[in-house]
């Protein structure tokens, strides 16, 4: 049939990508993020170290789970999520096979917390990890996973969440420029970004239940920008406009609509769209706005005025110049409400044209080579 042999060619690129020499990784970028992703877990178990350039040559041998456990501060936390985890082993599987996987699981995190102690363990990593597990095993996959957690996931692994919030802050400003209508609305709704923390944090493991897509999906993000699962999470949402505009509009609502994922999202085109999106407006172009909700939802911004009024000001003057704020920021909200807004059937069009992902594959490319780790140093002015 065309799809198997479209398959057939498209394993012989990988293979030709990874026998050239050197090895063409932009080709397994591409190959990564379009149609069909990687296709089987032997391919990725030679792909993903080249995408996160990872030498699989000398692969550290793993120390002993008993050592890393005894004076592990993390050690207990990280026990009871492997033990809540057992969906995230395929159904069917032996008892015993699974209890050694989760004994696994354990050592490659307290092993990856223990030489990296600037990382903290989030409720959620192991989503990650199990998915590197179960595709590559257990030494390769401490490997990825050490470089993932220094690289992709370093701001996850943070003491606090405020660079997680703050990569949460570019969720509004896309869905706004593609539908002000789903923005406007969950604005209204005041529904604010934390029903796609867990996809986030554990790059939608925690949430599909189906395998084959969530490593469809590591392979996509394993070859792109690190914001790219925010991008992604943004075009779930606007997939599901009609169910978003029809749902009652306040909080509780929207929120339990959002953090429902339905499991039979049509994949491949979300991967392209997100791709396009990265493409159109790229994080520095977001940046802004994304700077501006965290300004706007900070306890600190209300704090500040509790501040004045606690000092020595008599009340009353806290009370005018509050009432100035807020008039100031009406007319804000004005200029805002009446902002210009690009048709987005226009956008839509301008999306269908870089669907084939070649455009995607290497603006993507070349974003994700030069990004640091702590990106609020090169994205704000």
């Amino acid at each position: 049939t065309d799809f198997d042999s479209k398959k057939k060619r498209k394993v012989a690129e990988i293979y030709q990508a990874l026998n050239s020499d050197p090895i063409d990784v932009a080709a397994l970028r591409r190959m990564a993020i379009s149609e069909g992703g990687l296709l089987t877990d032997e391919i990725r178990c030679k792909v993903w170290p080249k995408l996160l350039s990872v030498n699989t040559d000398d692969l550290p041998p793993l120390p002993a789970g008993k050592e890393l456990r005894e004076d592990n501060k993390d050690y207990q936390q990280v026990l009871l999520d492997v033990r809540r985890s057992l969906r995230r082993f395929p159904p069917g599987m032996p008892d015993d096979q699974r209890e050694g996987l989760q004994e696994e699981l354990i050592d490659i995190i307290l092993h990856v917390l223990k030489r990296n102690p600037q990382l903290h363990y989030y409720q959620g990593y192991h989503d990650i990890v199990v998915t590197f597990l179960l595709v590559v095993g257990d030494r390769l996959a401490t490997a990825l996973v050490e470089k993932l957690s220094t690289h992709h996931l370093r701001d996850f692994m943070d003491p606090t969440m405020d660079n997680t919030k703050h990569i949460l802050n570019y969720l509004m400003p896309i869905i706004d420029q593609v539908n002000p209508e789903v923005h406007d609305f969950m604005q209204s709704a005041e529904v604010g970004t934390i029903f796609a923390l867990s996809w986030l944090i554990t790059w939608f493991g925690h949430v599909l239940s189906d395998f084959r897509h969530v490593v469809r999906l590591y392979d996509f993000f394993l070859a792109c920008h690190p914001l790219m699962p925010i991008y992604f999470a943004a075009v779930i949402v606007l997939h599901r406009e009609q169910e978003v505009l029809d749902c009652e509009c306040d909080m509780a609502s929207v929120h339990h609509l959002l953090s429902q994922i339905p499991q039979d999202l049509p994949y491949e085109t979300l991967i392209s769209r997100a791709g396009d999106l990265f493409v159109q407006f790229p994080p520095s172009e977001l940046a802004r706005e994304a700077a501006q909700q965290q300004a706007e939802r900070t306890a600190a911004s209300t704090f500040k005025d509790f501040e004045l009024a606690s000092v020595q000001q008599r009340p009353d003057t806290v009370l005018r110049q509050r009432f100035r704020e807020r008039l100031r920021g009406e007319e804000r909200t004005k200029s805002i409400l009446t902002k210009p807004r690009t048709n987005r059937f226009v956008k839509l069009a301008v999306m269908g044209l870089t669907v084939a992902l070649g455009a995607a594959a290497l603006a993507v490319v070349k974003s994700a080579l030069e990004w640091a780790p702590k990106f609020e140093l090169q994205i704000f002015p």
